[in-house]
């Protein structure tokens, strides 16, 4: 019988090493499923194999539709900024032994450790009207950071990763309905990945910080008075907010129960100051927007190691990066499957065939470790029927493939 949920035999403390007693642990899994690897040349960098990049598309194609029914605009900002730059927002004086440098024709040059520049810099290319406000900027971003080697661990924390990222421009009097419509995407898009143990933090001041306390004050209070207003529990992490400003984290756990940041809502009321970006008020006087950065899921290569560990490989049909495996009893019988494999992938059902000179079992055996959701037998009783011998873990059924494709496009809606 295949069990979905695992059993820990006890809680271990991260590192590079394998813990070969927690069977749900997503580097013991992917050995199975096949879906990256890492290289001990280049450590903490993703690898994404086929079935990998697949899943990785599928999370990217949810939130590109949330994002639009929330009016954000995709964009692709550089991975390569002036080290000035990142002097003068002030993130190189606090993240600078993060960031990855290089120089060429003797400019200093950083790899993006995050997206915020590249936005303020899309947003100053144009004048701004208090009327085009918010401005809604969301992207993909690929970041890198040069964490340190001891920290490193499978997808949960890496050097290179790609971040659901948005910045939203707007005035003061637009932050509270901007941060209750970021809290209601992501709870939207929690609920779709059936996603219920989560933690909300707000992290407040850091011992460095920009601006002055008033305003620190004032915005952590905007936080906890939105969340309040919304009923929703949280904790304070004191000093664990951005230099630029406090935030709301939403924090899931690993098969381990080892927290991990995903979400974050990051009120920001100076960035816009000392990169001097602005709009013109409805006094046509120049004013500097209030930024909010958000992330719905953070890393998506750490979502995909939580989610991974969560459902112990067997991901939901819409993300399974092949959905169905037709399997042909002996070699008269591939023709049929070749007709079933066309109807499934007229339907946009991501399937293959296994036409391996191997015994049935050994073929549901291999297909069942990559935990593939369906398995089709097709043999002389299914072709005489017209029919499909379906196998869905450890349940069979006898139906018509149109009754197959039916249920697995339902199973596709969010």
């Amino acid at each position: 019988m295949i069990k979905t949920k695992c059993k820990k035999k006890y809680t271990c403390k991260h590192s590079n090493k394998t813990n070969i007693n927690n069977k749900c642990d997503h580097r013991i899994i992917n050995k199975q499923i096949n879906l990256y690897h890492t290289n001990k040349e280049t450590p903490g960098i993703i690898f994404w194999h086929n079935k990998g990049f697949i899943l990785l598309k599928n999370i990217k194609k949810l939130l590109r539709k949330k994002n639009d029914q929330y009016n954000y605009i995709e964009v692709q900002s550089a991975y390569l900024i002036n080290k000035n730059m990142w002097k003068n927002s002030g993130h190189w004086k606090n993240y600078s032994s993060f960031i990855f440098s290089t120089i060429s024709e003797k400019k200093k040059l950083c790899i993006k450790p995050m997206n915020c520049l590249g936005h303020i810099d899309i947003y100053r290319q144009k004048k701004i009207s208090y009327k085009n406000l918010p401005i809604r900027i969301s992207e993909f971003g690929i970041c890198h950071r040069n964490e340190y080697s001891g920290s490193l661990y499978g997808l949960m924390r890496t050097r290179s990763f790609t971040q659901d990222d948005a910045h939203i421009f707007c005035t003061k009097k637009q932050i509270k309905k901007e941060i209750t419509k970021c809290i209601e995407l992501i709870q939207e898009i929690y609920n779709i990945f059936k996603l219920k143990d989560i933690s909300i933090f707000i992290s407040t001041k850091p011992k460095k910080y920009l601006g002055n306390k008033k305003t620190w004050k004032k915005s952590e209070n905007q936080l906890i008075n939105i969340l309040k207003e919304k009923n929703i529990n949280f904790k304070i992490q004191k000093g664990e907010g951005a230099f630029y400003g406090p935030k709301i984290e939403f924090v899931l756990k690993d098969s381990y129960n080892k927290k991990w940041q995903c979400g974050t809502i990051q009120l920001d009321f100076y960035l816009s100051k000392k990169l001097n970006i602005n709009f013109l008020n409805k006094k046509n006087i120049q004013q500097n927007p209030i930024i909010i950065h958000r992330a719905v899921l953070g890393s998506l290569e750490r979502f995909i190691g939580i989610l991974i560990e969560k459902h112990n490989g067997w991901l939901p049909t819409w993300l399974s990066p092949i959905q169905v495996v037709i399997i042909n009893i002996s070699e008269k019988h591939k023709k049929y499957c070749k007709y079933i494999l066309k109807l499934l992938k007229k339907n946009n059902i991501r399937s293959i065939t296994d036409f391996r000179n191997k015994k049935i079992n050994s073929k549901i055996k291999k297909h069942t470790l990559q935990k593939i959701p369906y398995m089709i037998v097709c043999g002389d009783k299914e072709i005489l029927s017209k029919t499909v011998n379906v196998r869905k873990f450890n349940n069979f059924s006898i139906m018509k493939i149109e009754k197959l494709i039916k249920k697995i496009k339902k199973k596709n809606k969010y």
